[in-house]
This record gives C-alpha cells, structure tokens and sequence, in this order.
C-alpha cells in the first residue's frame, strides 16, 4: 500500500518496499496503484524526487522506480540522482520509466547501473513480468539487439571507443562495434559464416575475428552461448528479451518469472 496516499497502513516497517519517484501526481497513483495490485503484501512510498529518500531509510527497501522524465545519461540531474538514491539503497534495484522507445537511450541508461528500462509502449502484462524479472535479479530490456545497434552507432557518432566490460559483464552487449551488431543480427537469424560473409561482404576471416571479438565481450565459449544470449533462433523469440546476469531472455519466456 502507498505510504503517502492516505490509505491506511496494514503493513509495518518490516515489510517489503517499494519507492516510486513520478513527478506527476497521476502517473504517481497510477503506478502506486498497479504494483499494489502485483505485489501484495508490500509498503509503497510515493514522491515527486529524489529528496523524500530519507523517509525509506531503515526500511526494506527492494526496488525503486525513477521517472526519466525526458533526460538522457548526459544530463547532470539523472547521474545525481542516482547516486542520491545508491548512497543510501546502494543494493536495491532501479527501474526506469522512460518517456521514450529510443534503444540509444536505453543503452545509456543501463550502462549505469540501472537494472530495467521500461518504455511507454510495452503492454502492462509484459511491463510487470519485466519488473519481476529485475526483481529477480536480472536486467529489463525490451527491444536488447536493437539497444546494441543503436547504442553502437550513438558511440560510433561521438568518436567513442568500445570498452569491453566498462561497466561489467551485465551490460556488455551495449558495446559492440556496428560491424559486430550486423554479424550478431545474423547469428541470431541461423546463419552460417559463410553465409554471414557473402551478406555482409566479408572474408571468412574477418567474420571469425568479429565472433571472437563477441564472444569475449559477451564471456561465452561459443556461437551456440552467443545466440542463446540474445534469444536468437535456438534461444526463441524475436520479440525483445531481458538480461538475467549474463542471460537473455526472450519477451516469450517473461511470463516465467510472474
């Protein structure tokens, strides 16, 4: 139940939390409303920023919703923000709610540190598995090879060079050259090396070079491991996935985890 909504409280301190940081008041109790209907059993403290955060302090928190609110990584109030909230949560899980489908976006974001990204198109059903699934320890991304292509070619736009691991295993797919996510889109089609370097007019050995280059950033052994991460034809799915550690998972399989 929402702490500040004046509903009576049924639930004391011990009990587990959820903090839900929305500007806008009905948007707020929206939210409020649904995670209450989805966690059962679970305190929900509302406020319009980062400042309220005190009011949680020695409770249990366990996941905490931030409204992006139209900002990007470069903007100097979202990184303050979240180091408001890891200062004093530093293990608790964030989730975004963006404004936005733009995957450059999301890959921006989840590179620093946030856990889930979830945009304003994603059916509510599909929505809440993925925030039991950051819950669970893993990674919400609707649409991941699209976040790799997008987030490749922003750092591609701006001069930057990849980093494998800059930010851990976890999001590593956010790093990949262009060439890379061209190869990875076909891997995750079934094709063969041969048939990725008549396509993407390569030789054999170029092709062998950007999959060892992928599988390293990806810390896997195989193209098997390597398709099976980004839910290609032997993982299922095409229909977006979600990272569980070092796994991802597609849209299909979300409902797993409800």
């Amino acid at each position: 139940m929402s702490i500040y909504s004046g509903t009576p409280r049924h639930n004391g301190r011990s009990a587990p939390t959820g903090i839900v940081i929305q500007h806008h008041a009905l948007a707020r109790t929206v939210i409020v409303t649904l995670l209450e209907r989805e966690l059962v059993g679970w305190n929900f403290i509302d406020m319009v920023s980062t400042e309220g955060l005190d009011r949680a302090v020695g409770m249990d928190v366990r996941l905490i919703t931030l409204d992006l609110a139209g900002r990007c990584a470069g903007s100097r109030s979202l990184p303050a923000e979240l180091a408001e909230i890891r200062e004093r949560f530093s293990d608790v899980p964030v989730a975004v709610l963006a404004d936005t489908d733009d995957m450059a976006r999301a890959a921006e974001v989840l590179r620093m540190g946030v856990r889930g990204f979830f945009t304003p198109s994603l059916r509510i059903e599909l929505a809440l598995a993925g925030l039991r699934l950051v819950l669970a320890g893993g990674i919400f991304c609707p649409d991941p090879l699209r976040a790799i292509k997008d987030g490749a070619a922003a750092n591609d736009d701006n001069g930057e060079e990849t980093q494998p691991g800059a930010r851990g295993c976890e999001f590593a797919f956010a790093n990949f050259t262009p060439r890379e996510v061209d190869v990875l889109a076909e891997l995750r089609c079934g094709s063969s090396n041969k048939v990725i370097a008549d396509k993407l007019n390569l030789s054999d050995h170029t092709v062998k070079m950007h999959l060892q280059h992928i599988m390293r950033k990806l810390q896997v052994q195989n193209r098997t491991e390597v398709v099976a991460l980004l839910g290609g034809r032997s993982g299922g799915g095409g229909n977006g996935g979600i990272a569980t550690g070092n796994t991802v998972v597609s849209a299909a399989s979300f409902r797993a985890f409800r």
